[in-house]
């Protein structure tokens, strides 16, 4: 059979048996939908078979008979329990990690049974796949790196959950299509001017300054009005003149201002792109910042969750 008719028989093999529609999750594997044929493997071991009970008939060998039957009840018992392998998987959730466009994203899957241990089992997912047990009455996460090429939500692609355990003689498969995206971050402008309201000797921490405070920064030389409540008695008495504690105190943190007004004349993707890094660096400076947006303002504020909000917010940007 030639390559290409070979490809195309595939291909529609493969449409005529998956679901086309996506899922919600949970999603449980049962007798409906999985579908199990004979492996290579199995093929040829049929065939070794059918000439065994062909030889054994023919010369009424009854060792051959009894050896003949009793792998064709193995064979049978194999079809089962490699269907059984499937039967009551169960996928109760999608879990991604954060990435940027053009970065690997990390994805995880949650498999769970309410019955006994699964073994064997593996996905099939683009280009990879990966192999995972699932124990008694528990469940199993399973990890894996997807590459991103987009900003935005993008659909997880079609899994195939297959087993050909014990023997290798069958191989019983389904499909999965999860209904949950995953959300990659826009691509972040490698280098460009600093974003509004950064010091312009590019100074991107918190400064500190010496007054009153509670974590004690230096010691220094009595002057006249200094408190008294302030002079170290048991370092001044090591040395010829009084010596009185300096504290310091973090101070309020800079607030930086930008938005789509400043990059509306760039391309589209370009804006977006310098947006993401401006808030990037704003995050890593430790800063308080405000994202202004075509439809909504975000901030003034500084963390971990004004940081996923506005990336989220930039790659949900039409």
């Amino acid at each position: 059979m030639p390559a290409t008719l070979r490809g195309r028989l595939f291909h529609r093999w493969r449409a005529f048996t998956r679901h086309t529609a996506a899922e919600a999750l949970p999603v449980v594997l049962n007798r409906k939908r999985i579908y199990i044929l004979p492996t290579r493997f199995g093929v040829g071991f049929a065939a070794v078979w059918i000439v065994m009970l062909v030889g054994a008939l023919n010369y009424s060998n009854n060792a051959a008979l009894l050896t003949t039957c009793l792998l064709g009840a193995a064979t049978a018992g194999s079809l089962l329990t490699t269907f059984r392998g499937l039967n009551g998987l169960r996928l109760d959730a999608v879990r991604a990690g954060s990435a940027h466009a053009g970065e690997p994203i990390r994805v995880t899957l949650d498999f769970a049974v309410a019955t006994r241990a699964r073994e064997a089992l593996q996905v099939d997912i683009e280009t990879q796949t990966l192999s995972f047990n699932v124990p008694d009455h528990g469940n199993r996460s399973l990890a894996f790196y997807l590459p991103t090429e987009r900003r935005g939500l993008v659909p997880l692609p079609r899994l195939r959950v297959y087993s050909t355990w014990p023997f290798g003689l069958f191989r019983a498969w389904s499909w999965l299509a999860p209904t949950q995206p995953f959300l990659v971050y826009p691509r972040a402008e490698k280098i460009g001017p600093p974003p509004p309201g950064a010091d312009a000797d590019g100074q991107r921490r918190n400064a500190r300054h010496h007054h009153d405070g509670d974590d004690l920064a230096s010691l220094r030389a009595y002057r006249a009005g200094d408190a008294m409540k302030l002079v170290a008695w048991k370092a001044s008495a090591r040395h010829d003149g009084l010596l009185v504690r300096e504290f310091e105190r973090p101070q309020a943190r800079q607030e930086w201002a930008f938005g789509w007004h400043d990059v509306a004349s760039l391309p589209r993707e370009q804006a977006i792109s310098r947006l993401t890094r401006w808030v990037i660096e704003a995050h890593t400076a430790g800063a308080r910042w405000r994202l202004a947006l075509p439809q909504h303002d975000l901030g003034p504020d500084a963390g971990l969750a004004h940081y996923h909000a506005c990336l989220r917010a930039l790659a949900l940007l039409p």
